[in-house]
Parts: structure tokens; C-alpha cells; sequence
């Protein structure tokens, strides 16, 4: 799934107010502490590959979306876009294998059915070394959002640049069998002297945690942590968080 353009544009200003305070410093951390390679699953612009590249770490990253890398690609050196590659979470392909790989952010989320979820999975065990760690998370279903949904809840408002707006809403409506949402999202922005807007359609999975364990149980990897936040706390009624840690079998 490519993300378009303008979400690309916007992806560091939204997420930066909306989610850096409470992922950015656990991967980062998690990183600086591993002595080998490290590989990000889905990079995107490089909310934290960008800054781990700078602090020293040995790290490659893979995304989807071209709109994305582009952006990734002008924060770091020319000489380190070797580092980056358009590749899927399913059937990316390196000659080497990894201490750490990582998909954050609801990475997995972008799986919809089970099988490419396996796959997925049985890569990342493919080119972790036989010491290796992968880490990601997906968030907790909340059962009143899915069966209420959302009808254009704005979760952004602020500038962009000095004196011109930006506004995002979201809509949403899940089917609760297959588990898939169906998620709208509108960009509005001041530009030239206009409002634009663009909308970015697409799918989300949301998984439970038993169902996740079944998963991971069915793949080459086997979890040894699950924790309900960021700074790996129990999973209890109230987290938000599915932060799972794997190792191969």
C-alpha cells in the first residue's frame, strides 16, 4: 500500500504531535543498545531512522511507499541512501542477517489476511541472527469504537507553516468478522491562497492478543515479552498497547 503524496508531506508534523512522545524514545533506546546490524520494517519518513542513522547505529530500513522514502531520503546523506530500499514487510531480501528488526507503529496492521501475515513473519526469522530480537506493536481494540466507528473525528489542527492551516479528520467503519477496518482520511490545507483537500482511503487488520500469540506460535518465531506500553509494563485492562518481543524458535 503506497501512501500517498500529501500524507507524506504532512506524515512528520501529524505524528510528531500525536505519537513521538510515547514510542520514539523506547525504539531509539532499543537501538543504541544493540551491538550489530539493525533493520526497521516499514521506515517511512524516518521518524526514528533518521536520528538512530545519526547517533551511529548500523541501521537499514524498508518501506512500500515511495512517497515516504522520498522524504526519508532527504534528511540523511546521499551516502547513506544505500540504507533504505522499497521492499514489503513479506518478501524483503537481504544478504545478511540482523541483531534487531523492528516494525513499529502498527506496521503488521497493514497485513490483512492471515497468510502474508505468516510470511511476514517467517522472513523476519529468516534474517534475524540466532541471537536476533523483533519487536513491534499494534494497538489494543477498543469494542466501542468498532461497533460505533468514527464519522470524520478530527485528531489534527494546528500550522504547517507560519500562517497556514492544516486539518485532518478520520472516518472509520470495521467489519467486526473479518476484522478489518476501513479507514478515510481527510487532508484540508491552506495553499495558494485556497483550501485544498485530499482524501486517503485505505484498510487497517486490528488483532486480539490470543490471536496474535496463535500467530506468532504458527510462524519460525516465538515471543518471549508481551507488554501493554512503552516502557514495558504489564498488559492489563487498561493498556492501549500490544508491544510484543520475538526470538526464533
Amino acid at each position: 500500500m503506497d501512501y500517498p503524496d500529501f500524507v507524506a508531506r504532512f506524515y512528520d508534523l501529524v505524528y510528531d504531535q500525536m505519537r513521538t512522545e510515547h514510542d520514539k524514545d523506547y525504539y531509539l533506546q532499543k537501538i543504541a543498545q544493540t551491538k550489530g546490524a539493525v533493520l526497521e520494517i516499514g521506515t517511512g519518513t524516518g521518524r526514528f531512522f533518521s536520528e538512530a542513522l545519526k547517533r551511529g547505529a548500523d541501521i537499514y530500513g524498508i518501506d512500500i511507499s515511495e512517497h515516504m522514502l522520498s522524504v526519508l531520503r532527504q534528511k540523511i546523506d546521499s551516502r547513506e541512501h544505500h540504507r533504505v530500499s522499497l521492499q514489503s514487510a513479506v518478501d524483503f531480501s537481504f544478504n545478511r542477517k540482523f541483531e534487531l528488526i523492528l516494525a513499529p507503529f502498527r506496521v503488521l496492521s497493514h497485513l490483512l489476511e492471515p497468510e502474508e501475515q505468516l510470511r511476514a513473519l517467517n522472513c523476519i526469522a529468516g534474517h534475524l541472527t540466532g541471537t536476533g530480537r523483533f519487536i513491534f506493536d499494534v494497538f489494543i481494540p477498543d469494542p466501542g469504537m468498532i461497533a460505533q466507528g468514527l464519522d470524520k473525528a478530527v485528531d489534527f489542527e494546528g500550522e504547517y507553516a507560519p500562517g497556514k492551516m492544516l486539518k485532518r479528520s478520520v472516518s472509520m467503519t470495521a467489519d467486526i468478522v473479518s476484522q478489518i477496518s476501513d479507514i478515510t482520511m481527510r487532508f484540508d490545507w491552506d495553499e495558494n491562497d485556497r483550501v485544498m483537500t485530499e482524501e486517503w482511503h485505505f484498510k487497517f487488520r486490528y488483532y486480539f492478543r490470543y490471536e496474535l500469540e496463535h500467530l506468532i506460535r504458527l510462524s519460525d518465531l516465538q515471543a518471549v515479552k508481551i507488554s501493554g506500553d512503552f516502557n514495558e509494563g504489564p498488559l492489563e485492562a487498561g493498556s492501549r498497547e500490544l508491544l510484543v518481543e520475538c526470538q526464533k524458535k
